[in-house]
């Protein structure tokens, strides 16, 4: 099977698109690519190459060849104050770049190949628009930033379709029903999710100076975009906020007295207030139960909560309430900004709420204020 070349694959495609259908196409691409990939250890890297090569080995290769290239952009990346996440991520797509040139020198590099790149993950990878639109962001900022040049024009790259979907709503009902499944500090959060529209990364990096009870708002600190905005705090889960933060300051008084290094702060911040990182407004509102080392400085701090819990409590809960939906923790706040159209408050308040750049992005929710079964009778009513 190995010995199977890229146009013995394309055959087998083509033969496939006459008698199947476009789903059954696209579903058995996706299986041989899981196949070669996951099991085999083989990738078609683009299109010149007649055999299936190990992309793992070549994208270690080229972080190994041109780790002075990589490491620039990382600083460039903190420079930016962008995240962990996406340096990560910026860094994966920068190598896989050069693996797919066969590690060709960065400062050959034209606008043609970023064009056969995008081309390459559009049609032969079929990845999501948005995955494509990182790999460009990557590569782009790559250019900028490290190589000291603009990419060029190469709009004319097969983009990624996108489609056109409406995001999944709970009623009120279901939302107090999945709740109802949830206990504890996983409650907690579920519920700011739904309460103030929070993203998930944005609830578990709130610190406890961003949460204003007298006001009963929360101040959402470099959100998406890097992005500050102002959200509501919803009363029903100031009480056992407070409780939740009796404990937070009992978990902080022990990290305290052992000495244990502050939470992680910006490096310029961290140099302007040096003592900020040990103060109690600075601490994470939902902070880890153990001690995590940074991967940046390799200081034994306490991190927040990882994502993975909430979201698999949030998982669990939706099957204990027999909810058939596919729920995730994003719903809420999808349910947070339809249930507030719902109750009449305009649009430009929820995207407002929502921190989205543009109103086009909150007008999606705008999908239940004409939903067909309010005015329409089904004709197999009578």
């Amino acid at each position: 099977m190995r010995q199977r070349s890229r146009q013995d694959i394309e055959d087998f495609l083509d033969n496939l698109k006459k008698t199947g259908k476009k789903w059954q196409v696209k579903q058995a691409g996706e299986a041989i690519r899981v196949l070669y990939e996951n099991f085999l250890q083989f990738e078609p890297l683009n299109g010149k190459e007649e055999n299936f090569r190990d992309a793992g080995t070549k994208v270690r290769e080229a972080k190994k060849r041109y780790a002075k290239e990589l490491a620039a952009l990382k600083s460039a990346l903190r420079i930016h104050h962008y995240s962990l996440r996406t340096e990560q991520a910026y860094e994966q797509w920068t190598a896989r770049f050069m693996a797919f040139h066969d590690l060709k020198n960065p400062e050959q590099f034209a606008d043609r190949e970023i064009k056969e790149y995008l081309d390459y993950l559009a049609q032969v990878r079929q990845v999501a628009a948005s995955t494509q639109n990182q790999a460009l962001n990557a590569v782009v900022f790559f250019y900028r930033e490290v190589l000291g040049r603009e990419a060029g024009d190469f709009d004319d790259f097969i983009r990624a379709k996108r489609p056109r979907r409406l995001p999944v709503v709970l009623t009120r009902d279901e939302v107090e029903s999945l709740l109802a499944e949830m206990e504890g500090i996983y409650r907690l959060q579920a519920g700011l999710l739904y309460g103030s529209g929070l993203r998930l990364m944005e609830c578990l990096r709130l610190r406890i100076k961003d949460i204003d009870f007298k006001q009963g708002q929360i101040m959402v600190r470099d959100g998406k975009g890097q992005q500050d905005r102002i959200t509501v705090l919803p009363q029903r889960f100031i009480p056992p906020l407070r409780q939740h933060l009796t404990m937070v300051r009992k978990l902080y008084r022990e990290d305290r007295e052992k000495g244990t290094v502050g939470v992680y702060i910006w490096p310029a911040l961290a140099r302007k207030y040096p003592n900020a990182a040990k103060q109690w407004g600075w601490q994470y509102l939902f902070p880890s139960a153990r001690l995590s080392v940074d991967p940046r400085s390799g200081a034994v701090r306490r991190h927040h909560l990882h994502e993975s819990g909430l979201q698999r409590a949030v998982k669990l809960a939706a099957n204990r309430a027999g909810l058939t939906k596919n729920v995730g923790c994003h719903t809420l706040r999808h349910c947070f900004a339809t249930h507030l159209l719902e109750a009449g408050y305009d649009i430009r308040t929820v995207q407002e709420l929502m921190g989205h750049k543009d109103v086009s992005t909150t007008m999606i929710y705008t999908h239940v204020l004409n939903r067909p079964g309010i005015a329409v009778r089904s004709p197999a009513d009578g």
